[in-house]
């Protein structure tokens, strides 16, 4: 399932380099920390490759009075502001000295809340620019035995900057800017080289997660499927390649470098990227195989980091039996033995609930022994409650019980009608009633059966098939799919220019040879099976080619959202599934 063909990159696969990027970096000095504290001073730097371009400070009239202890700690006085412009006058200045670049602050969320307080209370729109703390950089970077703390004076001095902090907006913007260009210098050994890398990098992504991510760089930016892999010893000591993880995706190497981001935040995918030891991809021609591969990679692996379709043999199927007189029973599979099958159900519970609602229309036998017409039994309980016809006494024939169990198939294989009427007088009584729970609960019974005959119709009506050639119009041409009794056995594109009918053909010489399922059943997993009949039944998908009879009985299910019409009165009901 390769294909050559792969897209260009993009300017956002690249990224924006870091050498190029312009940043301002920002100080500010305020008459507070609280909410009410107002900015007295502006001070940043614009620089660009390690070049300084411009410089930018005022002091703010904050429209109130310093504090002592401020003025003591900055310099600034009341004297000194008096005659200065108020926010209003400085923060567009502020703003045009900034367009286009990345705000660089210590301890950003201080100086950012301050600039978006003030645009808020003169109805100035905060631009979201990026923005690069160098508190959360240097916690990334330095280690403890460097430097006892973080502070702006610590790492000034740590890194031997040209000018000391003072407390003063220009002064502390210009020795942040040594340290930020300190700070890069020691990212870029990490290989951070972007913007965007240096985002990731200060929101939390550890190193050893961010030194990975070079491994999207060579997969392809097209859709499919990709694998995270790791060579792990086996219980004999062995290396072997572990399957960890199964994906998909429309840009491979777009999805794959979201693991190793801050975008990525489920603890179970740190721990998988922390264990790989590598990623491998596989293109595919169109999205349904992606899927169709994803599912069968992970049949195939049970990867332990996939939640899903690890466990297929926990499914149930209810199965009316063939014998003398049949009964209902609860499997774990389907077998060519004559048997009538209802599923399959993710739990036995739902087997369960699906198995009452047809005990409540049909009053079939329970028990599990085998009955003998020469040797008749003792009713039990049900048969006395009328809950029950007790061929085992003799109550009903032979030929009686057959009668009613061919019923029962009939309602299994084409018609779910006769078990919805069942419920109809009881459903009237219990809402008259208004034992409303009651209801709910026969209601829910009803519709556990209703879905899983719509199931059962889906797939007996694919598994039928021995080829359907279809294809759908899409981005780039055509996708053509050739299923053969439900599974997926071959994908193709016929793009512009190309004759569908061409590629059709094709497709279905080289397609995969499938075997004839057991009746009932696809040549697949049941969710495989499902995702080919979605596609199927998409709008705007054309049959090629059928083999076969693709259909559903006419009332073989029902919509649930007409389940309670049905239920409670007489009504002409609404086909679900292929008329």
């Amino acid at each position: 399932m390769r294909s050559p063909a792969l897209l260009q990159p993009s300017f956002d696969d690249l990224g924006h380099a870091l050498a190029t990027t312009v940043f301002v970096v920002v100080d500010l000095e305020t008459t507070g920390s609280g909410p009410q504290a107002s900015i007295t001073e502006i001070g940043a730097v614009r620089v660009r490759g390690g070049e300084v371009t411009g410089e930018f400070q005022t002091l703010v009239n904050p429209a109130e009075a310093i504090p002592p202890l401020i003025s003591v700690l900055t310099g600034i006085t009341n004297a000194m502001v008096v005659g200065a412009p108020r926010v209003a006058e400085v923060l567009p200045s502020f703003w045009e000295f900034a367009r286009g670049a990345v705000l660089v602050a210590h301890n950003a969320a201080f100086d950012m809340g301050f600039l978006k307080r003030a645009g808020a209370a003169l109805d100035t729109p905060w631009s979201n620019p990026p923005v690069v703390d160098t508190v959360a950089l240097a916690r990334g970077v330095l280690m403890r035995d460097e430097v006892p703390n973080v502070k702006l004076a610590t790492l000034a001095h740590h890194f031997r900057a040209p000018v000391e902090p003072n407390h003063r907006a220009l002064t502390d913007a210009r020795a942040t800017v040594h340290v930020l260009h300190a700070l890069l210098e020691r990212v870029g050994n990490l290989g951070v080289a972007t913007m965007e890398d240096l985002l990731e990098f200060t929101r939390g992504v550890s190193p050893e997660r961010r030194a990975k991510r070079t491994w999207a760089s060579d997969l392809p930016a097209a859709p499919g499927v990709y694998t995270f892999v790791a060579d792990l010893p086996d219980r004999d000591g062995v290396v072997r390649r572990q399957v960890l993880y199964v994906g998909k995706s429309v840009n491979i190497r777009s999805r794959v470098r979201s693991y190793f981001t801050a975008a990525e935040k489920r603890p179970r995918m740190e721990e998988m990227v922390r264990v790989s030891t590598g990623v491998e991809a596989t293109v595919c021609r169109t999205p349904l195989e992606a899927e169709v591969l994803e599912l069968r990679l992970i049949a195939a692996h049970a990867p332990r980091y996939n939640r899903r379709s690890k466990f297929p043999e926990r499914q149930h199927w209810l199965k009316l039996t063939r014998e003398p007189y049949p009964r209902f029973s609860i499997v774990r599979k389907v077998a060519d033995d004559g048997g009538t099958y209802l599923g399959p159900f993710g739990r036995r519970q739902g087997a369960e609930e699906a198995m009452f609602a047809l005990h409540d229309a049909f009053a079939l036998r329970q028990c599990t022994e085998r009955l003998s017409e020469r040797r008749p039994g003792t009713p039990c309980a049900l048969g006395e409650m009328g809950r029950c016809v007790s061929p085992c006494d003799g109550s009903v024939s032979r030929a009686e019980y057959t009668e009613l169990s061919d019923r029962v198939r009939v309602v299994l294989d084409a018609d779910v009608r006769p078990v919805l009427s069942a419920q109809r007088d009881r459903l009237a009584h219990l809402i008259a009633a208004e034992r409303f729970e009651e209801a709910g609960r026969v209601t829910e019974r009803l519709g556990t059966f209703v879905r899983a005959a719509t199931r059962t119709r889906r797939l007996a009506s694919l598994s039928r098939c021995p080829q359907i050639v279809a294809a759908c119009r899409a981005e780039g041409g055509w996708e053509i799919h050739v299923i053969r009794f439900g599974r997926l056995a071959a994908a193709a594109v016929a793009r512009p220019g190309e004759v569908p009918q061409a590629v059709a053909r094709d497709a279905v010489t080289a397609a995969e040879r499938v075997e004839r399922p057991v009746p009932g059943l696809p040549a697949a997993t049941i969710e495989e099976a499902e995702r080919v009949a979605a596609w199927l039944e998409r709008p705007g998908v054309r049959l090629i080619e059928i083999e076969g009879e693709w259909s559903w009985p006419l009332h073989g299910a029902i919509a649930l959202g007409d389940l309670p019409r049905h239920a409670l009165a007489e009504a002409s009901p609404t086909p679900a599934g292929n008329g």
